[in-house]
């Protein structure tokens, strides 16, 4: 995964969630709900659905930043290597 893709899905990801969490407070606003409550309670409720909802594209974030995880570890490990000395054999 590119960190191209790996931007997009967590910028849908995070976007799609404030969604959701805006369109529960609109809907509880609409019910006369106050809109201090009504946007607490959409946090609340809205994060957890968010992870329901999409599901999918959690699953690619979380991947995502599994194999960024992994890349720098990689790199981190590499570099430290050659500040002690050792010739890296890759």
């Amino acid at each position: 995964m590119s960190s191209s893709t790996l931007a997009r899905d967590l910028t849908l990801y995070t976007l799609g969630r404030l969604l959701l969490v805006g369109a529960v407070t609109v809907v509880l606003v609409l019910f006369d709900v106050p809109l201090l409550v009504a946007l607490a309670v959409a946090v609340v409720v809205g994060f957890p659905l968010g992870l329901l909802v999409f599901r999918g594209l959690n699953n690619r974030v979380t991947a995502g930043l599994a194999e960024r995880g992994a890349e720098r570890a990689a790199t981190r490990d590499r570099l430290r290597a050659e500040l002690r000395g050792e010739d890296s054999e890759e």
